[in-house]
């Protein structure tokens, strides 16, 4: 009996040890593997190190993730992980912001414009004043409906605009012609609680923005106010940002909920045939005076009469407009005027440099710094010693500053220096001496460059059509196109349903083919409805009894003639 008891807890023991064995094995393996996946580390000796640089996605193959890696890598936004929807502007974003904001502000006060603050809430009844208006918002609007444990007699609603926060002050504060014009600006945030699927800068819950309302005796007054607005949102791409825009008239479907008429200003992304409402500028005419009771006494001293309204915005939706237009494989590419760095000059050292040709390397270079930001530029000189010279020049050219400086021994010896642009790659050299002549000469050559190439991008990808097979082509081919139009709102509602339901359908069977099922378009690829973009008001001549371009069987545009060209594309 005691034999077998030995017997039975030697083969016990046994397969304890077996067991034990495995288990270390498949430790070991796991182990193994789990390094193997892992980046290589830099060890002494020269191996390469995972410098953390680099984007994940190629612009022209993974869109969505390129532009992603882009505002991460760049360090422009840093996700929001409590609220989904909203993000944290960092400070190399907020800085492209506050130089918009600064040539932006100065051209409104020029017009006449102040800046003021409202507060961010309004009640119910105030919003859900204006009929149109508050539809044109409501699925957006975030409300407050509790303070503390307890509910809110009435919720009330974070602006998703101010025209119904701001008008009744209006009404208190206008009495008489002399208290017109009345001009008005703020730069705040703003809350729409979009359900589609967000995009940082471009479709987001909370954005800033500024915000302009105005109030006129004339409609003439309006106007010219409505189209200068415009015009300085049009700068502001173009010269800025170096964004081509086309200026235009919203169709009547598309015109601001509640107002007489709306002006635009709309880019294009070629990546990915997609356009972007960058800016509007608003003609209210009378409506919301009649809501909101605002009138004044004519000059005549006898008659009432109710004042003409405007009103404007702007959005850092043109941050990412930017981005998306200029960014590269290598990552963000910024027009100097609006870079919060213009110039970035990396030191350099070799290992065999001692340590008084090191100290000379470095004084160069920030001598050379301050040379230049004495003459007005914005410079950063990276002095870093953690660092090595391939991941500071891939560092700059990531966050997309315009030139980058090398220095080095040979730059120590010949006082040549050696400049990088950011938007062609291409190097220029010249002599130490002549270095702030060039840098700005260059300053001035990339930004026109940078518009000019933007410019003929986007025209390589506006198609001119005037029959609705021809559009149906532009468009699968992800082309903005401008085409003759009725103006009808029934034919502009018959294109985007018909439109939805071909691409759907194409999309249905595409994945059906890889056995996969469709998914509702969530703005990053191509699949969504054409809706009109702008009328623009640079109108092509028309050809006498040129019919609409939807003049065909099942539209409400069959036999229709067309009243203007108009631009028609997939946006976000």
């Amino acid at each position: 009996s005691a034999a077998n008891d030995a017997d039975a807890v030697k083969k016990a023991q046994g397969k304890m040890d077996a067991a034990k064995m495995a288990l270390k094995k498949a430790q070991k393996a796991a182990k193994a593997s789990k390094k193997k996946d892992q980046p290589k580390k830099q060890k002494a000796g020269g191996k390469k190190k995972v410098s953390g640089l680099g984007l994940e996605a190629k612009k022209s193959e993974n869109f969505a993730l390129w532009y992603s890696s882009v505002i991460v890598k760049a360090e422009m936004i840093e996700y929001y992980e409590d609220v989904s929807g909203c993000y944290i502007l960092r400070p190399w974003a907020y800085n492209i912001w506050e130089a918009v904001k600064t040539f932006f502000d100065g051209e409104i006060k020029d017009l006449g414009v102040e800046n003021s603050y409202f507060p961010m809430f309004v009640s119910k009844k105030a919003l859900t004043a204006e009929e149109d208006h508050v539809d044109g918002f409501a699925a957006e609007v975030a409300w407050v409906t509790k303070s503390g444990s307890s509910d809110l007699a009435e919720p009330i609603a974070i602006r998703p605009t101010s025209e119904t926060i701001m008008y009744p002050a209006f009404a208190k504060w206008i009495h008489s012609h002399r208290d017109l014009p009345l001009q008005l600006n703020q730069w705040t945030n703003v809350v729409r609680w979009e359900f589609k699927n967000p995009t940082p800068f471009i479709r987001t819950r909370e954005f800033l923005w500024q915000e302009g309302h105005s109030a006129f005796e004339t409609q003439e007054e309006a106007d010219a106010e409505v189209l200068s607005i415009l015009d300085l949102y049009a700068r502001v791409y173009e010269e800025l940002m170096a964004v081509p825009v086309i200026k235009g008239r919203k169709s009547e479907k598309e015109r601001f909920p509640g107002g007489f008429y709306t002006t635009t200003v709309e880019a294009f992304i070629p990546a990915v045939g997609r356009s972007v409402q960058g800016a509007t500028s608003h003609c209210l005419g009378q409506n919301f005076g009649k809501i909101f009771n605002i009138s004044y006494e004519t000059k005549n001293g006898k008659d009432k009469a109710i004042p003409i309204q405007n009103s404007w915005g702007l959005t850092t939706r043109s941050i990412g407009v930017m981005t998306m237009v200029h960014g590269d494989d290598k990552g963000l590419v910024l027009p100097p005027r609006v870079a919060p760095l213009q110039v970035a000059i990396v030191w350099l050292y070799k290992a065999e440099d001692d340590k008084a040709q090191i100290d000379a390397i470095a004084d160069m270079a920030n001598d050379l710094g301050n040379t230049l930001k004495a003459a007005g530029l914005r410079v950063k000189v990276d002095n870093r010693m953690d660092k090595t010279g391939g991941w500071k020049r891939n560092y700059w050219e990531q966050k997309g500053v315009p030139v980058r400086i090398d220095i080095g021994s040979a730059e120590l010896t010949s006082k040549e220096i050696v400049m990088c642009r950011r938007d062609t790659l291409s190097q220029v050299k010249c002599h130490i001496d002549a270095t702030v002549d060039v840098v700005k000469s260059l300053m001035v050559s990339i930004q026109e460059d940078m518009l000019d190439k933007a410019r003929r991008e986007r025209d390589a990808r506006l198609s001119i059509v005037t029959t609705w097979d021809e559009f149906m082509t532009a468009l699968e081919s992800g082309n903005m196109i401008l085409a003759p139009w009725c103006e009808l709102m029934s034919s502009e509602i018959w294109v985007k349903k018909t439109t939805k339901e071909f691409f759907l359908k194409k999309e249905a069977e595409q994945l059906a083919s890889k056995g996969e099922e469709a998914q509702e378009d969530d703005g990053r690829s191509l699949t969504g409805a054409a809706k009109t973009l702008c009328i623009p008001f640079a109108q092509p001549p028309m050809a006498e009894g040129q019919l609409c371009f939807t003049s065909v069987e099942g539209s409400p545009g069959l036999g229709k003639k067309a009243t203007a060209w108009t631009l028609w594309g997939r946006s976000y």
